[in-house]
């Protein structure tokens, strides 16, 4: 249930960065008029779900490797880290008959990753509950 939530909250912060970043949209390929809604749901929750196993499988590993960099650079570096995690979610919808597309890397990337960071961290914190704290 918990992944089921969190895959939604990844959806609905695709779809802010979607919606307030000009250079950043996701849709699919063709539309039915008769499904249109239903596709355009879909989509976000694809690209949702590649998101996160993108951030699961690589996330890790690129924080790891530019650690170096993130320090030298007082954690300024992390946003380039979101914005090409971001990107990576863009190449691999691409294969399927999603359209993720970013205009560019250096700005659209990296609001729109900023947007996704805050927007899910949010709702992470109002919607996921971290377990019982009362003990």
């Amino acid at each position: 249930m918990r992944f089921l939530l969190r895959l939604i909250i990844d959806a609905a912060a695709f779809w802010v960065a979607a919606w307030l970043v000009p250079g950043i949209y996701i849709g699919p390929e063709t539309v039915n008029p008769d499904t249109q809604n239903f596709a355009t749901v879909a989509t976000f929750l694809f690209v949702g779900l590649v998101f996160g196993v993108v951030n699961a499988i690589l996330g890790g590993l690129v924080k790891f490797l530019s650690m170096p960099l993130t320090c030298l650079t007082l954690g300024l570096f992390t946003f380039v880290i979101n914005a090409f995690l971001f990107w990576v979610t863009s190449v691999i919808s691409s294969i399927f008959p999603v359209d993720f597309i970013i205009d560019s890397f250096f700005w659209d990337a990296i609001l729109g990753a900023l947007i996704v960071t805050i927007i899910s961290a949010i709702l992470n914190s109002i919607l996921v509950k971290r377990g019982d704290r009362s003990s």
